[in-house]
């Protein structure tokens, strides 16, 4: 897997709020609008938000407590974030057919990948694991047991591809603890599985 020795990873803050609007697009919002609130609210209220409410939501959760992402940035541009958080952040996360939590851990323990976005121009490049090491890493400091995602084992476009794509996490020691749809697993990072001393080549 490709090291980036160049990049830094910072949690979004207040501080880091506007390299991710850069990285965004202050209009676009990413894929759609989403501003990352499509695991966060119900469908129904994602709806009703518009693309500006989800923006402000987001940049309400960077100015909290407990950061809701983290930047890849180099030379002062961010170029890549990934979202992770509690499992409890995300609610429709429960609701989710292929996503539903294994009950055997407390919700506040476990925390989510739910997006990876790479800037155009950097894609393709084996940015994700250094992102997906990086929150990891972020999770680990601030409690979590574990950390899960629910990736794609094939994706045609980058709409598809948001959620990451399930060989990368399988290759940073995720393993797979169910599947409830043919290119969805439920994937877990674990204490035991060795990713953080692998990632950094011990």
């Amino acid at each position: 897997m490709p090291d980036f020795p160049e990049l830094s990873f910072l949690p979004l803050s207040t501080a880091t709020w506007p390299l991710l609007e850069d990285l965004f697009g202050p209009e676009r919002g990413a894929d759609s609008g989403c501003w990352c609130m499509w695991w966060r609210v119900s469908r129904s209220r994602f709806n009703a938000m518009g693309k500006d409410a989800r923006k402000a939501a987001l940049q309400e959760l960077s100015a909290s407590d407990e950061s809701p992402g983290i930047l890849a940035v180099r030379d002062g541009q961010a170029i890549g974030w990934c979202a992770v958080a509690r499992r409890s952040a995300y609610p429709v996360l429960t609701r989710s057919r292929v996503a539903a939590p294994i009950e055997d851990l407390s919700p506040e323990k476990i925390w989510f990948i739910s997006c990876l976005y790479v800037r155009v121009g950097f894609r393709r490049h084996g940015l994700s694991g250094p992102l997906i090491r990086a929150a990891v890493d972020h999770a680990l400091a601030r409690g979590a047991l574990c950390i899960e995602a629910c990736p794609t084992t094939s994706a045609t476009t980058s709409a598809e591809g948001f959620v990451g794509s399930s060989a990368t996490f399988a290759d940073l020691g995720f393993v797979e603890i169910a599947r409830r749809s043919p290119k969805r697993p439920l994937m877990r990072w674990t204490r035991t599985s060795g990713l953080v001393e692998a990632a950094r080549g011990a």
